[in-house]
């Protein structure tokens, strides 16, 4: 365990479009991405929710009934889907690495653990060393999103210790899971990563109520999505975005202090990296008034139970020898 850190630093969230539907090229992009943010001093980036290979909007475009283009748009979704680990995961944390920043970042990630047909919402956590620290699955895919993923469990629900402080976040609308936040607080995350693709309000004021009930640093990394970042081969653009204009997601990435103050953004409408220095010796201070996970809390009411046992597509017994006559 660190000790709790004293001193400002800075840190990032990238607001950028993915190269849609494309893991090695995207992979790349968050590479370049990662590196540039830590020359410009930031010690942690994070990114949005599925930035790798990219988040499946067509979920809220394409109508169910199309049957035959959703098999094929889920079946590229799936081909370029992230398996941990595999060589796209090594190579964002060889990044890391060798930029020496802590990095959380969005992908969608393929089971290998079982059939390799199915596919979950998914933080990576990396530490600046390099090293794979764990990972989250999005307990509850919203609304047409259960079209492409599944429901994650509470095994990879985690808060990590780092220099920088208790690290840890949640996806998109995982968020308005008032019993979800509750944990992370209890567990004493610091900076907190909300990983989205809503935008606009109320989920800016969203950002600043999570912000200020958890008193902690809160990055809500958000991704920019043109209609021109949609490539023309799969055939969507002039189906289902006529009336979308330029921009499909404006972003509004925005960083939040314990406070409940924007101290950085919104970003909108552009690609960008949003930076900031956090100070430590903020976090302590407003606690006075409000700890939700601690002095305001009411154990001897109110009680929790988290379930952290993965669920297992497959239990395999032991194979016996055959008794020898």
């Amino acid at each position: 365990m660190y000790d709790i850190p004293t001193s400002p630093f800075i840190v990032a969230a990238v607001q950028a479009a993915p190269v849609f539907l494309n893991r090695e090229a995207t992979v790349e992009k968050a590479c370049t991405l990662i590196e540039q943010a830590a020359q410009s001093g930031a010690r942690l980036v994070a990114f949005t929710e599925s930035f790798i290979p990219a988040y499946p909007d067509w979920v809220w475009a394409v109508p169910a009934g199309e049957s035959g283009l959703l098999d094929t748009l889920y079946a590229e979704l799936l081909s370029e889907a992230v398996e941990v680990p595999s060589p796209a995961v090594e190579r964002l944390c060889r990044a890391a690495r060798q930029a020496g920043v802590w990095v959380v970042i969005g992908v969608t990630e393929r089971n290998s653990e079982a059939s390799r047909g199915s596919l979950y919402n998914t933080l990576l956590y990396i530490s600046s060393e390099g090293e794979l620290m764990g990972k989250h699955r999005k307990l509850v895919p919203t609304v047409g999103e259960r079209l492409v993923w599944g429901q994650g469990d509470g095994s990879t629900l985690a808060v990590y210790d780092t220099p920088l402080g208790r690290l840890s976040g949640l996806i998109c609308w995982e968020n308005y899971m008032p019993l979800a936040r509750y944990t992370l607080y209890a567990w004493g995350v610091q900076i907190y990563i909300a990983a989205t693709w809503d935008r606009g309000e109320p989920w800016l004021s969203t950002m600043r109520h999570i912000a200020k009930e958890g008193r902690m640093f809160v990055l809500g990394c958000g991704m920019a999505l043109r209609t021109v970042d949609i490539p023309d081969r799969l055939g969507l653009k002039e189906r289902f975005y006529k009336g979308s204009g330029e921009w499909i997601n404006t972003g509004d990435s925005v960083i939040v202090s314990p406070d409940g103050e924007f101290i950085a953004g919104p970003l909108s409408e552009q690609e960008g990296i949003l930076y900031t220095e956090i100070d430590p010796a903020r976090l302590g201070g407003p606690k006075w008034m409000l700890d939700v996970a601690g002095h305001y809390a009411r154990p001897d009411v109110f009680e929790l139970k988290v379930n952290r046992r993965p669920y297992e597509i497959l239990k395999l017994g032991r194979l016996e020898e055959p008794e020898s006559e």
